[in-house]
């Protein structure tokens, strides 16, 4: 990359230092970077894609019969697999299984699919095994632990700096060729250099927005940022506070699919002598109050547990989270996206944005667009670099010999850095590394 075909004329100690630290952080996160497209570009379809892989557990035949009460299909899934029911989820059309969430002895919540009118069996799987759900455990690394969701998060946020550098490095300058056109062919190495940056020009906002959208979800500053948030009274609904009561067990336990949600403690019942509300009931309850077919029955879990009815459709501002007494119907919480906090309003939306939901089509298209365009940079940037390296060497652009002064791009990293702690600690890491390698191995190597 320090050949006259590649570097812009007149390029200056800031542009080499920038250009170094956007090859490191673009080398190092090449692989996450690939995984997370696909991995997100998969997903992005999932309502597609999970008919197809799941045909034999979602598809019924339509009939005109009668579900079956939502107590006798528990029954039957109980029959084929022992253990504690959690959930109930009714057809969400008429084509559609009926689904029985249990959990067994080792803790494990097993899915349970049934033909609604006749009680039968389909299949029984781990939750955590399906398709679309191992696809997301893949996307943030939770398939390998709580550990490596933490790269995610670094990852996410180079990919922040990597934009940002890119812009820099791309600024025309007086240059014309590689700005909006490709020059050359693929024989040489400046088409690989102008195609990646004329792609990345095009597709830097949608990376931006991919990586910044991401964030909220991430273990560490995720969590953080929702605390933060929440007792700002910028997140979490006022109603779900006032009428809440931490619980043994919190929302988050039970489900996943709201980020302003998932927090959420889930409101205790009083023990009655009265019997259990049948869940027919509560399904009523769902209806009157306008929640449409796709939501999910929460059981309670104990005397002073409630049913708690859950719609996360594709469009965040559907959500809909209802908490209601076991014995009396009584609705002890009613909360809709409108009852968000500014700030979740905000991140609930970009979520929904970045999963393709919010939009239909036309925002999956956009988004798959977004994943290919990572595909390729990452395509373009490993072929550059190997084209341009001699045998034996990692060939980095040099670090500059001239003093280098505190640029706004440098305040901008820190910036970046101290917004997303784990990130600002790589990038320390990363500084310290580099004063500590020999010149020798750096001359020996190119590093």
């Amino acid at each position: 990359m320090t050949t006259d075909d590649t570097l812009p004329a007149g390029a200056g100690s800031l542009y080499r230092t920038i250009w170094r630290w956007h090859f490191y952080a673009g080398l190092i996160c090449l692989p996450f970077f690939i995984l997370l497209a696909t991995t997100g570009a998969i997903y992005l379809f999932r309502d597609q894609l999970e008919p197809v892989f799941e045909h034999n557990r979602l598809i019924v035949e339509q009939t005109a019969a009668r579900p079956l009460a939502a107590e006798t299909l528990i029954g039957r899934a109980l029959t084929v697999q022992p253990g504690a029911p959690v959930r109930f989820a009714p057809p969400s059309a008429p084509d559609r299984s009926a689904e029985v969430g249990v959990r067994d002895e080792a803790g494990t919540v097993m899915s349970v699919f049934l033909e609604p009118s006749t009680g039968r069996v389909l299949d029984t799987v781990a939750d955590d095994q399906r398709p679309m759900t191992l696809i997301s455990h893949i996307h943030s690394l939770d398939i390998l632990g709580a550990g490596p969701n933490l790269i995610i998060e670094i990852v996410a946020g180079w990919a922040i700096l990597l934009v940002a550098s890119g812009v820099y490095l791309w600024w025309p300058r007086g240059r014309k060729g590689g700005v909006i056109t490709v020059r050359a062919t693929p024989a040489r190495r400046i088409w690989w250099r102008d195609l990646h940056a004329v792609t990345g020009i095009l597709a830097c906002s949608a990376l931006l927005f991919l990586a910044i959208t991401g964030m909220p979800w991430s273990g560490y500053w995720g969590d953080n940022f929702r605390r933060i948030v929440n007792e700002a009274g910028l997140g979490m609904p006022a109603q779900v506070k006032a009428t809440s009561v931490a619980s043994d067990a919190a929302l988050a336990a039970t489900t996943a699919g709201s980020w302003t949600m998932d927090a959420s403690s889930v409101p205790v019942a009083a023990p009655s002598a009265g019997q259990r509300l049948p869940i027919g009931a509560i399904m009523d309850i769902a209806s009157q109050r306008g929640v449409a077919p796709g939501y999910v029955v929460r059981l309670p879990g104990s005397t002073g547990g409630v049913f708690t009815v859950q719609s996360y459709p594709n469009k965040a501002t559907g959500q809909r989270v209802i908490h209601i007494d076991q014995y009396s119907g009584k609705v002890l919480a009613d909360v809709r996206f409108a009852d968000y906090g500014p700030v979740s309003k905000a991140v609930e939306w970009g979520i929904a944005v970045h999963t393709g939901g919010q939009y239909g089509l036309i925002n999956q298209l956009v988004m798959l667009a977004g994943c290919l365009a990572i595909i390729g940079l990452s395509i373009t940037s490993a072929v550059m670099w190997w084209k341009r390296r001699p045998p034996g060497k990692l060939a980095a652009p040099p670090a500059p010999q001239a003093a280098r002064p505190v640029s706004g791009f440098a305040l901008f990293a820190l910036a970046t850095g101290l917004v997303f702690p784990l990130l600002g600690l790589s990038i320390l890491i990363a500084l310290v590394v580099d004063r500590l390698v020999s010149a020798t191995l750096k001359r020996q190597f190119a590093l």
